[in-house]
């Protein structure tokens, strides 16, 4: 079995969790909420009534796409992925081990990425989730939108789409425990030996 310590710097990739549409399909009229910090870049695309289950992930605009993530920030954390499994996507559980340590973007209070726009300025190798590279990533935790809807679930409850308020999820979310803020450490200073004394099983894949 070969272990390979990847240090996916990958942001919360969404800079904004928009709220889910209250109106009917035929209004314009949006609610904006947000689990993000508001410096971060937003696109202008109007997000669509239930979007998420209305159409597939190819047919998404970037506004819903973005949309999808719930901020949670584990696939920033730095991960172990067995080789030898590595294209067995049935076998995710079991191919990824994460690590409560996070890339050096990451703002370990708030659990955002520090320089979301701009990232891959200070991390060149910093993976951009897209609907072409989803199936290589089945090793994003069990309770991420994107990689739920495509293997054909339902957003978690809490999710910020189906709540529309963002303190509710990010309580719900607590209480799922799910989330990095105040639980991970900057892998600036670390040394491979100490990464490896941090595994952590609070993120399940």
């Amino acid at each position: 079995m070969t272990l390979n310590l990847l240090n996916q710097s990958e942001p919360n990739l969404a800079s904004a969790a928009d709220s889910k549409t209250k109106a009917a399909a035929d209004s314009a009229a949006q609610s904006t909420v947000s689990l993000f910090p508001k410096n971060q870049d937003q696109a202008n695309e109007t997000l669509r009534p239930q979007f998420w289950s209305r159409f597939t992930l190819a047919e998404l605009n970037h506004s819903e796409w973005e949309a999808l993530c719930d901020g949670c920030g584990s696939c920033c954390l730095i991960k172990y992925m067995d080789d030898d499994n590595a294209d067995d996507s049935s076998n995710e559980a079991e191919m990824v081990e994460y690590t409560d340590v996070t890339c050096q973007l990451m703002d370990c209070a708030t659990g955002y990425c520090r320089h979301y726009a701009t990232r891959q300025e200070h991390v060149p190798d910093c993976i951009q989730l897209t609907m072409e590279n989803l199936p290589q990533m089945m090793w994003l935790p069990s309770h991420c939108a994107y990689k739920r809807l495509y293997k054909g679930q339902d957003l978690p409850s809490w999710h910020l789409l189906l709540t529309d308020d963002a303190a509710v999820t990010q309580h719900q979310m607590r209480a799922a425990n799910v989330g990095v803020a105040g639980r991970c450490i900057s892998e600036v200073g670390m040394t491979d030996e100490e990464m490896e004394m941090r595994v952590v099983t609070w993120v399940k894949p």
